[in-house]
């Protein structure tokens, strides 16, 4: 009964994918994850009942199942967080498992009976090939965690190269389907008891389901982190900022074979300055390196290259240095002594407390409330 709930709740998750409004490429590529893993369940429910024997075509095709979850996970992380959409490139990944499945020709080929003596008996005759399949397959799962984590990882780095708040980006999701795919290769790897295996199978498609299903754009419309929606900017008042003429800059190793001409990274950068001192758009919590970029007629590539080269930060360090300098300047004037500490922290382009907290510490080195002591500033109560 435990399995057929398992197996009942992933079709039935496949389903809510199939008819869900606006798909992406994500929801496909997780569709037929998901309907995979069913057909996985399934094929051991006949085994551990005794039914696929009635159905002996069928035996020998659950093997190589196992080498499949592994890119099926990295494919689904890559979709999820690609602009582009699917690649058919990515199908290379499938091309273990379509091995794995013409090696076995030679069991295919045997009659019913013998099909069903060779299970019966532990897979006589075939022990070294399952062995390296084995160790093919856990290889394999725990490769394919390691390159998921290594391209998330690349991916936030990525975001913070093109937004000034990443809140809104929920990384989670992805996280914790690595984290529960890499629990079950544990396992595997530790205990290799079938019924154990293919429990915490059960159990991660529950995970799916519950958190998915709460996760916004997973299992119901709604954007995904790779199709973050990218909002206009909204002018606002002025600061003091610095000087116009760009500081003195070297090339940084990873743009040394830029082909951006230096007078045009200058101009770049003197706009952008210009921009920031006349129009505050920092202040717009959801400015983007993409609309910033538009707005100063230049391509993302190189505005964040001038950023790099002549500020030394990304995008995101840029944008949120601006802003707690803006929220230092506007708590000096006495004003604006009856707003709170958060009201002036939207002011200036924090979209939430936590990251006004996080980014004002990490530039300041120290907290927003032990910066408005040291100057003997108070602020009203939030």
């Amino acid at each position: 009964m435990f399995f057929l709930a398992g197996i009942s709740i992933t079709f039935f998750l496949v389903i809510i994918l199939l008819t869900k409004k606006g798909k992406s490429s994500a929801d496909y590529v997780l569709a037929i994850w998901l309907a995979l893993i069913g057909i996985h369940l399934w094929l051991y429910y006949g085994f551990i009942s005794g039914t696929i024997y009635n159905y002996p075509y069928l035996l020998g095709v659950v093997i190589p199942m196992p080498l499949l979850h592994g890119p099926m996970l990295y494919l689904y992380i890559l979709t999820v967080t690609s602009q582009n959409g699917f690649n058919q490139k990515n199908l290379l990944h499938l091309i273990p498992p379509a091995i794995v499945y013409l090696s076995m020709a030679r069991f295919f080929l045997m009659s019913n009976d013998e099909k069903i003596q060779v299970y019966k008996n532990e897979g006589a005759g075939f022990e070294t090939q399952s062995f390296i399949t084995l160790i093919a397959i856990i290889i394999s799962g725990f490769v394919y965690v390691f390159l998921s984590f290594r391209h998330l990882q690349k991916y936030k780095k990525r975001i913070n190269e093109q937004f000034s708040n990443t809140e809104k980006i929920d990384l989670n999701w992805l996280r914790y389907l690595i984290l529960g795919i890499l629990c079950i290769w544990l396992i595997i790897l530790l205990n290799g008891r079938d019924l154990l295996i293919f429990g915490s199978v059960v159990f991660f498609v529950l995970f799916l389901g519950y958190f998915g299903i709460r996760q916004v754009g997973i299992f119901t419309a709604g954007y995904l982190p790779g199709n973050t929606l990218l909002l206009p900017a909204r002018g606002q008042e002025t600061i003091e900022s610095p000087a116009a003429s760009p500081p003195a800059a070297e090339p940084s190793a990873k743009y040394g074979k830029s082909a951006l001409p230096k007078e045009v990274a200058d101009k770049i950068y003197q706009d952008l300055t210009r921009l920031m001192l006349i129009e505050k758009l920092f202040k717009d919590e959801d400015i983007s390196l993409a609309e910033l970029a538009r707005q100063l007629s230049t391509h993302p590539n190189n505005l964040s290259q001038v950023i790099n080269t002549y500020e030394g930060k990304s995008f995101y360090d840029y944008i949120n240095g601006l802003r707690v300098e803006e929220f230092k300047a506007l708590s000096l004037l006495p004003a604006n002594k009856n707003y709170t500490l958060l009201a002036l922290a939207h002011q200036c382009g924090f979209n939430s407390k936590t990251s006004f907290n996080r980014n004002f510490k990490k530039i300041s080195g120290q907290s927003p409330s032990a910066f408005l002591r040291e100057l003997n500033l108070q602020l009203a109560e939030d």
